[in-house]
Parts: C-alpha cells; sequence; structure tokens
C-alpha cells in the first residue's frame, strides 16, 4: 500500500488541478461531510492557492452513506445537499467544485453543472490515487473511443457464458472518463479512464449472462455462480440463477421500485494501469479498479440521469464483465476482453506485443 506525507499529498493534487487546467484567479470549492475526507479539503485547497486560486471548503453536517470501508451499499442521487439551497447556489459559483461526498445521479449536480462550474470527485482511497494517476495519453484513448461509439447506431455485447444482448444508441450522449476536467460544466472522476452511453428507453434486448469472475458492485464481490439476466425493451424481466442470482434478485425487490430494473449506461474500459483482481485484497472506496481494467465491458442498471434520462431510481448495479466482446454496428472493439482497436490500445501493451 502507497503511503503519501502531507506535502507529497498536496503536490499530487496540484498535479491533478494542473490537469484540470486551473488558472491564477479561479475559485476552487471542497465539498465534504461530516468528517469524512477532511484531509482531502485541506490538500486541495493548499494546491488551490499554492498555484494562486482561491478555494474554500464546504463542509456539510452528517454522513449520508458509506462509500469505504468494508461498507458495499449505498443509494444514489439523494443527498444531504438537496436540503441545503445556500451550499448548493455556493458551489454554482465557483470554478472547479472537488466533490468527496458523491453527488452522481442527483439533480444537485445537474444544477451545478448548468451552471458552469466544471466538477471532479475524488473518494477513493490516496494510494489508488497515485496508482492510477491520468495521464494525456489515456484521455485521448478514451476520447477516440468516445467518437466511436457516438456514431454507432448498435452496440452489441457477447461472452462465452452466453450474453447476447443489443443496444440501439441514439438517444443519450457519450460519458468519457478520463480521470480530470478542463472544460466548463464538464465532471469526471478522479481515477477513472472508461467510456459509456446509454440504449433507448425500450431500445435493449436480449441475455447477459453474468459469469464467475465478474464484479458485482455495489456488493463489491466478485459472482460465484451464473447469473442470467432477461431483457425486453430496456427492462430486466427475469433473474434466474442460484446463489448470487438469488442475491441481486432480492437486493433489487428491496427498492421497491419498478425502475430499478430499467437498464442504465453500457461502455468498456481503458486503464490498463487498474487490476481486475485488486477486489480480493482491498474492497476500499467505490472500487474504481475493478471499474476500469483494461478490456473490461461496463454494464450497469438503474438510474440514467447522468445520460439525460428521466430514471432516478436509488438502486445502481455496476458489472464490470471479463473476457466479452463488444461490437459497434458490428466493427469489433473488445474481442474476448481484448481492445483490438489500435488507436485505442495501451502503449505499454502495443510495445510489449512487438518486443
Amino acid at each position: 500500500m502507497i503511503s503519501l506525507g502531507a506535502n507529497s499529498f498536496i503536490e499530487l493534487c496540484s498535479r491533478e488541478l494542473e490537469l484540470c487546467g486551473l488558472k491564477e484567479g479561479e475559485v476552487v470549492a471542497v465539498l465534504t461531510q461530516g468528517n469524512e475526507r477532511l484531509e482531502y479539503a485541506d490538500a486541495f485547497m493548499a494546491a488551490a492557492e499554492s498555484m494562486g486560486a482561491s478555494a474554500f471548503h464546504l463542509r456539510l453536517p452528517g454522513e449520508s452513506h458509506g462509500l469505504a470501508g468494508e461498507m458495499g451499499q449505498w443509494t444514489v442521487g439523494a443527498t444531504p445537499l438537496g436540503e441545503n439551497r445556500p451550499a448548493v447556489e455556493a458551489l454554482k459559483r465557483a470554478d472547479l467544485v472537488i466533490d468527496t461526498m458523491f453527488l452522481l445521479f442527483s439533480k444537485e449536480q445537474l444544477e451545478i453543472q448548468d451552471a458552469g462550474a466544471r466538477m471532479l470527485l475524488c473518494i477513493e482511497p490516496i494510494d489508488h490515487l497515485v496508482q492510477l494517476f491520468p495521464t494525456r495519453n489515456l484521455r485521448e484513448r478514451v476520447e477516440h473511443g468516445g467518437v466511436l461509439l457516438g456514431k454507432a447506431s448498435e452496440l452489441r455485447f457477447t461472452n462465452k457464458a452466453g450474453t447476447d444482448v443489443r443496444y440501439t444508441l441514439g438517444a443519450f450522449p457519450v460519458i468519457t472518463e478520463y480521470g480530470y476536467t478542463d472544460e466548463p460544466g464538464r465532471w469526471d472522476h478522479w481515477p477513472s479512464g472508461f467510456l459509456f452511453t446509454g440504449g433507448t428507453d425500450d431500445g435493449v434486448n436480449g441475455r447477459v449472462v453474468i459469469a464467475p469472475g465478474d464484479i458485482i458492485y455495489p456488493f463489491k464481490t466478485y459472482a460465484q455462480t451464473p447469473i442470467s439476466l432477461t431483457i425486453e425493451s430496456g427492462r430486466i424481466v427475469q433473474i434466474s440463477g442460484e446463489f448470487d442470482a438469488a442475491i441481486m434478485s432480492d437486493y433489487m425487490a428491496s427498492f421497491e421500485d419498478e425502475k430499478a430494473y430499467g437498464i442504465a449506461h453500457i461502455g468498456w474500459g481503458l486503464n490498463e494501469k487498474a487490476r481486475w483482481s485488486y477486489l480480493a485484497t482491498d474492497r476500499r472506496g467505490l472500487g474504481m479498479h475493478g471499474r476500469l481494467f483494461y478490456g473490461n465491458v461496463l454494464f450497469s442498471t438503474g438510474p440514467n440521469q447522468e445520460l439525460g434520462g428521466t430514471n432516478d431510481t436509488q438502486c445502481h448495479v455496476d458489472i464490470p464483465m471479463r473476457g466479452c466482446s463488444l461490437y459497434l454496428d458490428d466493427e469489433p472493439i473488445v474481442v474476448d476482453g481484448d481492445i483490438v482497436v489500435e488507436e485505442m490500445k495501451a502503449p505499454s501493451l502495443v510495445a510489449a506485443s512487438r518486443s
């Protein structure tokens, strides 16, 4: 595990703010809640002020969910910020908002972005921030994928366990995440390195089979037994299988919300530094190693407001899947878990293949 002193963490945050294009005279707001991640606020503010920007710390009382340690379950979209209009208005006036409490899927985040503030989510353990620090090359590869995905009218993905599902595209934008944000109104997550979009509301059909070894968030577990999801017109209509299927079925039913069965985003991971195996020994944070690892297909259920959709359920399940093949208009992008488009391949992996 990597450990950083206070000065080193400030330097790391300075490097991140440089990637975010922070300029002298801009305003940085750091949002925290309760006693969570106060050291993040201190480091970001010190880094911002050393770069000639102004900074302030907006600390909300209480804590809305557990994102650290062993806790795996949380709800999305509802946060203490929604009950605090003065705080929302203050954040809207900042140039850059550092979110350490997870506003994703909330109406408040969209309002802050619409006001022109760029937003950076930062809640992962510090050693993960070091391990997965973003690069401009990662941005180029993610953005190239974004162009391809934006042009496609259909996405299909399969795996050897029996998955074969098709998404009709075009209703929603493509979201690219590469770990920093330098454009007004843009959101990103440090660390990151993947891209996604969503199918039309009734345009996802087929079967997804979650295989042993695929990761299920928010459970923070590897599937032990296959889970078969039958999807019709953008909605899960059947969950079948054994132990893991029973857990997923019971979890989704606990929300008592039909929208929990909607299909959310779909995309693939491009961060070659991320490790699929990391969850086996480290359950802290959101689990970005699992979501980002190179060549995964990230299948998701539940809310789609970040894409501009209307599904606002608090039940969100992310499932990074290994060994899948993904096609855009029948052109291969990922084949058996490997990126096959030259412009998206990791430089280190390309160099290794040529040596």
